[in-house]
This record gives structure tokens, C-alpha cells and sequence, in this order.
């Protein structure tokens, strides 16, 4: 039995995972991916976060994010590769990690005793991370360490985010919820990203939208009106819980006393990175 709260380990990730997700919204990573010549935002999302896995194709790509149109994928790899090499890509998103963390957080925090704190917490959590079953999670963690404690940090908490996101589409899966299906319903949760950033980012239309909203309808899982139904709301709690148990051995191994250090840490950070504009308005959202 464990000795962590059941949600102790989501809780922790909530907190420490936005940390990971600000690069991707940052001007800094735009500049920098533009500087080796990956201009397009969607050729730069997908380079900078698949590069750890080499020169791969749009059906990798497609495979180990999940949610994103394999058309969409397609129009961008691997002719990005003939523009910049993924080590080009990491080197360049290392430093566009650098200069967003210091300029959400301040270079007083990124050199504090708390962010050598979280650093090292965060590094010890991902001891206990899996590769089998997990292709993103396992090329991230084939990655060396950085040194300075805030890429520290950001690594570790791409590896935790990474790892927990690899369990959780092994739980889509069992819960028979395709890629579509899944934005869906988590957007109706009210906690996923709002449909206007789904279709624009992801490469669906409306049209595919409203097929999986009336799959998940004839399924008893949504309402007419778009709201979870009650055997919805219990699926998506449920899908949260399999993903927990997924992803218990990080924080397991962390300890309880870590994790809730780690968390009020993660909090402090997001909650400065927040204020600084990290995140655009009407990211998450029904509407």
C-alpha cells in the first residue's frame, strides 16, 4: 500500500508540469526556433518537443502525442529535419528554456536555495520513472542533465510530465476514447483546453469536432447539450485515476513529505510565471 494520498501525485504534477508547458506559449521559443530557420509555430511545437526522438516521421509523431492530426503532423515532418537537425533543436530549446524562466521567474528566483531545492526534488521523482511503453518519457530521459538548477528543473519536470502523459494515453486507450474523443470530453470537464485552441492548434475541424461530440453522445457519455453526462463524468474520473496509478512510482519513491514540498514549491513558480504572462487568456475553456 502506498503512503501517499491518492491524488497526491496528480496534485504534484499540476504543479510542477505548467512549468514545463510555458516554453511552449514563449516568445523566446519562437526566436530561437526561427534563429536555425524553423519559422512555422506548429513546425517549431512539433520539432521542439519530438526532437528527442530523432528525425522522426509525422506516424511517430502522431502516435506518441495523440491528439494532434496526422495531416496536420504531415505537412510539417520531417521536412523539418532537412531545416534543422534535432540536436539543433534541443540546443535551441535549451536556451529558450534559459531565457523564458528567467524572464517569467527573475534571475533572483532562478538562482534561489528554493530552485536548487525543487531542482534536485524533481530529479530524484523521475529515479523512479519506466522507459517500457513510455517512447517520449524514455527519449527525454536518454538526455543528458543540465547543470544550472532552473534547466534542471525544467528537464525534470518534462520527464515527469512526459511520463505521466505517456500512462495516461495507455488509459485513453483501455477507456476506448480516440484522439478526438478525448478532447472532447476533457474539454467538457471544463478543465481541458477550450475547443477555439483545440481546432487551431491541433488540426481538426469543426466538422470532426461535432462527429466525436455525437460518437460520445450515441455512447451515453455526453449530453445533448455538450455537458458530461453522468457516465461521462464517472469515465473521465475514472481515466484520471487509472493514469494515477500509472504514475504512482515517481512520487512513491519521492516520498510523501517530497512530494508536498515539491508541490508547494511548483506552486510558488507557476503562480509567479502566471502573474508574468506566461499562459495566453482563453487557453482552457468549454467555449
Amino acid at each position: 500500500m502506498s503512503s501517499l494520498h491518492p491524488r497526491a501525485g496528480r496534485r504534484c504534477h499540476n504543479a510542477v508540469n505548467p512549468l514545463h508547458s510555458t516554453l511552449y506559449f514563449s516568445p523566446d521559443y519562437a526566436r530561437e526556433l526561427a534563429l536555425i530557420g524553423v519559422e512555422d509555430t506548429s513546425a517549431a511545437y512539433f520539432a521542439g518537443r519530438a526532437a528527442a526522438l530523432g528525425a522522426v516521421g509525422p506516424g511517430t509523431v502522431a502516435a506518441a502525442f495523440y491528439n494532434f492530426s496526422h495531416e496536420l503532423i504531415a505537412r510539417h515532418l520531417p521536412a523539418v529535419w532537412d531545416t534543422a537537425s534535432p540536436a539543433e533543436v534541443l540546443e535551441a530549446r535549451t536556451r529558450a528554456v534559459d531565457a523564458t524562466l528567467r524572464r517569467l521567474l527573475g534571475d533572483d528566483t532562478v538562482s534561489s536555495p528554493e530552485m536548487a531545492e525543487a531542482a534536485r526534488l524533481a530529479l530524484r521523482a523521475t529515479e523512479a520513472c519506466t522507459r517500457h511503453a513510455r517512447p517520449l518519457y524514455a527519449a527525454h530521459a536518454d538526455l543528458p542533465v543540465p547543470e544550472e538548477p532552473h534547466l534542471v528543473l525544467w528537464h525534470a519536470a518534462t520527464l515527469l510530465r512526459e511520463h505521466r502523459g505517456d500512462g495516461h494515453l495507455a488509459a485513453l486507450l483501455s477507456a476506448g476514447l480516440d484522439p478526438l474523443e478525448a478532447l472532447v470530453s476533457h474539454t467538457a470537464t471544463g478543465k481541458g483546453m477550450s475547443p477555439r485552441w483545440i481546432l487551431a492548434s491541433r488540426g481538426w475541424r469543426r466538422t470532426d469536432w461535432e462527429a466525436a461530440s455525437e460518437r460520445l453522445r450515441e455512447r451515453g457519455l455526453l449530453d445533448g447539450d455538450g455537458e458530461l453526462t453522468e457516465a461521462g463524468t464517472a469515465l473521465r474520473a475514472e481515466l484520471e485515476e487509472h493514469t494515477d496509478r500509472l504514475d504512482l512510482a515517481p512520487y512513491e519513491h519521492l516520498g510523501a513529505d517530497g512530494v508536498e514540498r515539491l508541490t508547494e514549491l511548483g506552486r510558488g513558480f507557476l503562480l509567479a510565471a502566471a502573474s508574468a504572462g506566461a499562459f495566453p487568456d482563453g487557453l482552457t475553456g468549454k467555449d
